[in-house]
Formats: C-alpha cells, sequence, structure tokens
C-alpha cells in the first residue's frame, strides 16, 4: 500500500489523477420496485424484499416471500448477478441508501417498491460493488440528497446524481479482493457467535427447567436439589420510580442515569441518553437503584423485558427494580430464571391490548427454580461464562468492521494506493 501524491480535487479531500469521478447515472440505470395491493402477496413468485436485503452487503437466491406478478413484471423487475439494490426508504435515517449486491440471477424474482434497482454498465468490478457505495464520503453526499417525511427516503433523480470516483479496473479488483478478506474474517467471528449464542440458548432451557442437572465428579453438585414454584413475592421485594416535571428542564441536566422501559432493550445498562439531577430525586418520584439492580420492563413493546444495571441510577415508573432475598435465591440465578421465563409468560399474564405490567402481577407471577444455592450459583456462573464468551465474539467483530472502515476509507479515495502486480 503506497501513499497517493499524483491528485485531483473531490469531496473535500483528493483522488488519484488516473481516477474517474462519475455521476450514477451515467454508468448505469435506476429502477423502483414493483408496487402490489396486499391480496397479490403470499402467492405467485419470489419477492426480494426489505428485511431480505436490509444491512446485507450480499444476497444469493434463496428463500423469499412471495408475490402474484406477471410474466411482464417479472421481465421489467427482473434481478441478475451484479445488480445492486439501494434501500429506498429507512424509518432510521441511516439505513436509507444502503446497498446489496445480489451475488447470482434469481430466477422469476421481482423485487420489492422500498427497494430501488442500479444495474451499472460494465464501469464497475462485480466485487468492487458490494464495496464502493458505503465510503463516508458517498454515503454523506447520498444522506444530503434524502428528503425525510414519516420515513427518510432517496429517489431515482437523487441517485443518479450522487457522484463517485472510481478507480482503474485492475485497482477495483485489487480493492475488493483485500475488502473481502476483513468480510470473510467478519462472516467467520459471527458463525462462531450464532454457534456461542445457540448453545446458550441451550444451556438455558435445559438448566433453568432441570432437563439436565449439574455433576461433580459423578454427583450432583448441591444435595441433589430439587425443582419448586415459587411467586416472586415469595424471594424478593419490588418497587418502580417515577417522572421528574418535565416543566423543570433543570432536573434533566444531572449526571445520574435515567431508565425508562425502552433502556431495557439491552440485557446490561451501562447508560442512558437521558440523566437527571439530585434535587430531580428529591422532588420527585422516581427511585434510585444500585448497581446491579435487576430490572423489569412494564409497558409497551419491552413489556417483560429483562435486565441489569451495571451503574447506579434512577428509574420511572415503567421499570420495576428487583431485589431478591439473597440467602434464599442467589440474585445472577434469578436474573437468569426471569429472563428466560418471564418474557414467554406475559401474555398470560396480560389480557388484551398493549401489555401493561404491575408490580402486584409480577410479586404473584410463579415459576420453577431449583431450591439450591450452591446449584443456582453454579448455574448462574456458567450462564455468565457464556455471555463472556459471546461478548468477545462480538467485540472482535465490532474491530473488525471498524478495521474495515478505515480501509474503504483510504482505499476506496485513492488516499493509500494497492501496489497492482501484473
Amino acid at each position: 500500500m503506497t501513499d497517493n501524491n499524483n491528485t485531483k480535487p473531490f469531496y473535500n479531500l483528493s483522488i488519484p489523477s488516473d481516477w474517474e469521478v462519475v455521476e450514477l447515472g451515467k454508468i448505469g440505470e435506476f429502477k423502483n420496485g414493483i408496487n402490489k395491493d396486499k391480496e397479490e402477496f403470499g402467492h405467485g413468485f419470489p419477492l426480494v424484499g426489505l428485511m431480505d436485503v436490509f444491512d446485507i452487503p450480499k444476497v444469493n437466491n434463496g428463500e423469499f416471500s412471495l408475490v402474484n406478478s406477471t410474466k411482464n413484471e417479472r421481465q421489467d423487475f427482473d434481478l441478475r448477478k451484479g445488480d445492486v439494490l439501494f434501500v429506498r426508504s429507512s424509518v432510521k435515517p441511516v439505513g436509507v441508501g444502503l446497498t446489496t449486491l445480489i451475488c447470482e440471477d434469481i430466477p422469476d424474482a421481482t423485487f420489492s417498491g422500498f427497494l430501488i434497482r442500479f444495474r451499472a454498465n460494465g464501469k464497475l468490478d462485480f466485487e468492487f460493488k458490494a464495496h464502493c457505495f458505503f465510503e463516508r464520503n458517498f454515503r454523506q453526499s447520498l444522506l444530503n440528497k434524502s428528503t425525510i417525511s414519516a420515513n427518510t427516503n432517496i429517489n431515482q433523480v437523487a441517485l443518479k446524481s450522487l457522484q463517485i470516483p472510481i478507480p482503474p479496473l485492475p485497482e477495483q479488483v485489487c480493492i475488493a479482493q483485500l475488502l473481502s478478506t476483513w468480510d470473510n474474517a467478519i462472516t467467520k467471528v459471527q458463525a462462531i457467535l450464532a454457534q456461542k449464542e445457540l448453545r446458550k440458548k441451550w444451556l438455558m432451557q435445559n438448566l433453568l427447567t432441570g432437563k439436565k442437572r449439574l455433576k461433580s465428579n459423578g454427583k450432583f453438585i448441591i444435595n441433589n436439589g430439587k425443582f419448586i414454584k415459587i411467586k416472586i413475592g415469595d424471594i424478593a421485594t419490588v418497587f418502580s420510580g417515577g417522572t421528574p416535571l418535565r416543566s423543570n428542564q433543570e432536573f434533566y441536566k444531572g449526571d445520574i442515569p435515567w431508565i425508562k422501559s425502552g433502556e431495557i432493550n439491552d440485557f446490561e445498562i451501562f447508560d442512558t441518553e437521558e440523566k437527571i439531577t439530585e434535587e430531580a430525586l428529591k422532588l420527585s418520584s422516581t427511585k434510585k437503584v444500585n448497581k446491579d439492580t435487576i430490572l423489569i420492563a412494564l409497558y409497551g413493546a419491552t413489556a417483560g423485558v429483562v435486565g441489569i444495571t451495571r451503574v447506579e441510577a434512577a428509574i420511572n415508573q415503567a421499570v420495576l427494580a428487583v431485589i431478591p432475598n439473597e440467602s434464599e435465591v442467589d440474585k445472577m440465578y434469578l436474573l437468569r430464571c426471569l429472563q428466560f421465563h418471564l418474557p414467554k409468560a406475559v401474555e398470560n399474564l396480560v389480557q388484551g391490548g398493549q401489555p401493561n405490567l404491575s408490580g402486584g402481577i409480577i410479586l404473584n407471577y410463579q415459576f420453577p427454580i431449583i431450591n439450591s444455592l450452591s446449584e443456582q450459583t453454579a448455574i448462574a456462573q456458567i450462564l455468565q461464562a457464556a455471555d463472556k464468551e459471546i461478548q468477545l465474539l462480538k467485540t472482535k467483530t465490532e474491530k473488525l468492521r471498524e478495521q474495515k472502515k478505515g480501509l474503504m476509507q483510504v482505499l476506496l479515495t485513492g488516499k493509500k494506493r494497492l501496489k497492482i502486480i501484473k
């Protein structure tokens, strides 16, 4: 890899003088996807939809949803090897314009109206197309040209006007090969991660229900502990918090993380977007919780989801703190039991509508536990070890992605050049 010194302006950076800077509309054609009435879906021919490609850089032929398309539609909205699909509309701005490379012909398929097909005219190497549209400056230009209504959208006119730097074809091939090396490494780590996550699921399903028991030197770890059903109220106390007055904006300029039900999307909570002051705690019904407190989301989409705060924080009325009697139950074991059992039980605990739980419902919720503290602790330690393995793999994946982003930024702008071996 070498530094580039022979350059001309582009995106306020510099690209090599032997590269081209062209508008996408001059090196290919765009087409919006197919739109159909809802009764036309669920039968017919393959339809590549938004969820088949969103944040997925490459797609092969596979299992897709179905749409009742005509022969002419299958010809007009076909998908061939080398096509690129742009996300036309996304709830989150960062999702709009993400691309997917079609890696093989998909017979009889059409593509969704939430997508735009780009069919290049040969200027771009096949593998290069999987990477070039993710370069930071290109992405920023695309986002600048998008429009925001209920969703963030991009259209053909805007896409056609976007400029992209194109290296000579041999250099495109070399860049794509190098970046694909990182993709392959990420794919391998993700495959191991998926195996570890399945293993953890198996461990929880078996250890937390008694289908499998832990042994040590051929004997059960603890005095042949038995599974019994208990209520949360038998082994723990619970309380929820409140919300400081919104009219007093000074309350929201503190440094105490304020946990609402949405934050419990994450199993472990280390920080929150909103923070409150000590004064807000004193003058409102919000409650402070210690580090490593078990929390349950009570309302809305996350109702029944269980997490643990890794920092001292405050909670609002949509979050329930669970404080176990640790002479009767291991806290981390209780956390795992609730994490496993409670989300599946929410529909039975609340009848009709969007689920809203309460402290009373949770106190009376009944579930099985092993009645041996030492076996509880051993189970919790095994699941914690599984979590650590998973977190290490997630961290490794993220590091590889960051490395690839750095490479893209220098290789796709020509800041660094690859030596082409002929």
